[in-house]
């Protein structure tokens, strides 16, 4: 078998500690990757919204994490798409073929993503970044990631509360029904959960409540 081996050592010249130095950044952009090309896509307003139904049906953990993380996966892939592939067809393949460079294969493949961001964005929530920051873009189109990613995930997180609010409103009829049904039979002692649950649960089923859901969510982009 053979043997592997990973020693420490001190730098000898400076291209190795260049080297050791972009390892260092790659592993860190690896790191934080995900976490940033979740906050650019639609994923933030479908789990969201997802986990405000399940929250509205009192289910506890059922669908389970898994099922509803891999649901809204899927469903960003869907609603993401197109602006994946004007980035594949317009960005990768020349960049593959070597028919641009890489800095010119980044600034095609922000373009899409820009377009999708800007048209969730809300202009004050962008105002607010761009004031903050203290730059002037003559066009959205100018405004730095830096300013739209906090700008579009703000937008998305309350475009998600509205439509969770609107998943709540029959559900919580249910509970006040029963509620208020329990105390006028002076069963006090007995939770409401317990009642509403089963009802809740069949209002969901009889209306295809995760139909409706999939198609607000969808239509909800633009």
């Amino acid at each position: 078998m053979p043997s592997l081996q990973v020693s420490l050592g001190q730098a000898s010249t400076p291209a190795q500690v260049a080297t050791t130095v972009q390892v260092l950044l790659l592993l860190t952009v690896l790191a934080i990757a995900p976490a940033v090309l979740i906050l650019m896509t639609s994923f933030t307003r479908i789990i969201v919204v997802l986990s405000f139904v399940r929250s509205a049906l009192a289910t506890g953990t059922m669908p389970p994490n898994q099922v509803l993380v891999g649901l809204a996966l899927f469903l960003t892939l869907f609603v993401m798409s197109k602006p994946l592939g004007q980035i594949y067809s317009q960005a990768w393949l020349p960049y593959q073929a070597g028919h641009i460079t890489l800095q010119a294969a980044i600034a095609t493949a922000e373009v899409p993503l820009r377009t999708f961001m800007l048209a969730q964005t809300r202009p004050s929530d962008l105002a607010l970044f761009v004031h903050m920051q203290g730059s002037h873009p003559v066009n959205p189109q100018d405004v730095s990631f830096t300013a739209l990613v906090p700008a579009f995930t703000i937008s998305e997180l309350k475009t998600a509360f509205e439509m969770g609010f609107v998943i709540f409103i029959p559900f919580v009829v249910i509970d006040m029904v029963v509620a208020s049904t329990l105390m006028s039979m002076g069963m006090m002692l007995l939770p409401p959960v317990m009642i509403s649950l089963p009802f809740k649960v069949l209002l969901f089923v009889l209306v295809d409540g995760w139909h409706l859901t999939m198609q607000s969510l969808l239509l909800s982009f633009h």
